[in-house]
């Protein structure tokens, strides 16, 4: 009921605002879209997430001619200055949460929550970067304090509210099905997943970090085209990338003049994480973004009948996916490690039909730095 609400309203102040908004339906899962007028940031209603109300700074906005340079490396395309574990397991960072919100419909297979950190502008991180958490706590296997778990970064540098002092994080809750007791095995529930989606504003973090330089964007040739693969949380990293290149007034949005193309699997409309916001940015800028959802339990079915996951969805472009790769482009993975053999299986048959050698033809894009893959 609170989706059937709270998106209505969210409708009515955008057309109060003086443009006009199409509300599309599909499967229980909303969007809207300025077309008319273009909206100014300062206009655009805070996107809810799956219907959920936003309790933080989370939401689609536009750089709206703002300069944004703060942060950035000089020139902002130089990598040399990345933040790297600022913050060690020995002396983690204390940040506070923000805000947590369910990021998901009701019909989803699973909880996603979106989480705001706040960390005073303290520890720097960069897009395609993650961050450690500590969960409280100890380990009744090892009688020691829970391990580090990492979190890929769902926000810019400058954070949600742009102000260089938040961090996003899009956290699945990790639960146990016992199929004997037909419940849920609290015993075997993922324990930092639960205790991010349980937190409340306000409720302090230790967090270590950022770590990572695989899923950096090379911004120095501004019309790089990115290619980004994702399931699930996996697309945490792509929203910071989209952020960036369409939803900020910084360097590398003023520059940018290539392609950006999401590909996302997820099981139904439900479980679709971002979209609202993504499809701003389409409209937007339509000749800069594509999106391709790989819906597995509704809608297509890939080309053998059987259900569309997203090695499938990538193989229908695999013609313009293979060119755009030969032309500099450059594919990023991030998602659960089983989706990867799926996909390299796709890719190897896609050069089979193409008279390539698949080893060949991946040395050759990890020589180039063009393949970029981060899975956990």
């Amino acid at each position: 009921m609170l989706a059937r609400v709270l998106l209505p309203l969210a409708l009515l102040a955008a057309s109060a605002q003086g443009y006009h908004v199409t509300m599309q339906l599909k499967s229980d899962h909303h969007f809207f879209s300025a077309t008319s007028k273009t909206p100014s940031a300062s206009t655009l209603p805070k996107v809810a997430f799956g219907g959920i109300a936003v309790g933080g700074p989370s939401g689609a906005t536009l750089p709206k001619g703002e300069t944004l340079d703060f942060l950035e490396a000089h020139p902002y395309w130089d990598q040399s200055t990345v933040p790297i574990n600022v913050a060690k397991h020995k002396d983690p960072f204390i940040g506070k949460i923000v805000s947590v919100q369910r990021m998901v419909g009701p019909t989803s297979p699973g909880e996603i929550c979106n989480v705001v950190i706040d960390h005073r502008g303290e520890l720097p991180y960069w897009e395609g970067q993650s961050y450690g958490v500590l969960p409280p706590g100890i380990d009744p296997k090892k009688n020691k304090p829970y391990g580090v778990r990492l979190y890929s970064i769902a926000s810019t540098r400058y954070g949600d509210d742009k102000q260089g002092k938040t961090t996003t994080l899009c956290v699945r809750r990790a639960l146990f099905w016992d199929p004997e007791l037909k419940a849920n095995d609290p015993a075997k529930a993922g324990v930092c997943s639960n205790y991010l989606c349980d937190s409340k504003p306000g409720d302090e973090i230790k967090i270590i970090g950022p770590s990572g330089k695989v899923l950096l964007m090379p911004e120095q040739n501004p019309e790089t085209k990115y290619i980004m693969v994702a399931t699930g949380t996996g697309i945490a990293p792509f929203r910071g990338f989209l952020r960036r290149l369409f939803g900020e007034g910084n360097p590398a949005n003023k520059a940018y003049k290539g392609l950006a193309w999401v590909f996302l699997g997820v099981a139904n409309t439900d479980s679709l994480l971002y979209d609202e916001e993504f499809q701003i940015y389409k409209s937007e800028n339509p000749e800069k973004l594509r999106l391709d959802y790989a819906i597995s339990r509704e809608g297509a079915l890939n080309k053998k009948g059987g259900k569309m996951y997203v090695q499938d969805k990538v193989e229908e472009y695999a013609d313009e996916v293979f060119d755009m790769m030969d032309k500099g482009a450059h594919i990023y993975f991030c998602g659960l490690k089983g989706m990867m053999p799926g996909i390299q299986d796709m890719l190897k048959a896609v050069c089979e039909s193409k008279g390539l050698v698949f080893e060949e033809w991946l040395s050759k894009l990890r020589h180039a730095g063009q393949w970029h893959v981060e899975v956990y």
